[in-house]
């Protein structure tokens, strides 16, 4: 599994949006310029954000975009599910059903299973917040 450039872009730039929301909405010109992201590639990405409830859009000159919810109640699974699709690493284990003719005899499904889970539990189980909070911790290590 190897998540794309999108799915990235668009952790950075919910991340920027729950470190940086002072009360004003943050416009996508300053999160492309902290995140050196292409505006454009941001806005087609905020456009995917903002249909799924995830960001809320302020229009008008001090126009930007804010958070729907608590950081703490958008794991990074939820994200990267919404910008990537299925994070599974076969294609058999995609949908809910798996159709291969040959999982009765695959050796292997096991550990695609188990790859799968190990996946879901770590990317379940951090939260935007954690995120935040990685941030600042990092960010404390640098202040001299």
């Amino acid at each position: 599994m190897k998540i794309s450039t999108k799915g990235r872009y668009a952790l950075r730039l919910m991340l920027d949006l729950a470190i940086n929301d002072a009360g004003e909405p943050v416009r996508i010109r300053d999160i492309a310029a902290r995140q050196e992201i292409s505006e454009k590639y941001l806005e087609q990405i905020i456009a995917v954000l903002n249909k799924a409830g995830f960001v809320r859009s302020v229009r008008g000159p001090q126009g930007g975009y804010h958070l729907m919810r608590e950081p703490g109640e958008y794991t990074v699974g939820m994200i990267l599910r919404l910008t990537e699709g299925s994070l599974a690493p076969v294609a058999c284990l995609e949908g809910d059903v798996n159709y291969c003719e040959r999982q009765e005899g695959c050796v292997t499904l096991r550990l695609w299973q188990m790859l799968n889970q190990a996946v879901s539990d770590v990317v379940d189980r951090v939260t935007l917040a954690d995120l935040v909070e990685w941030h600042e911790q990092k960010s404390a290590d640098y202040v001299i």
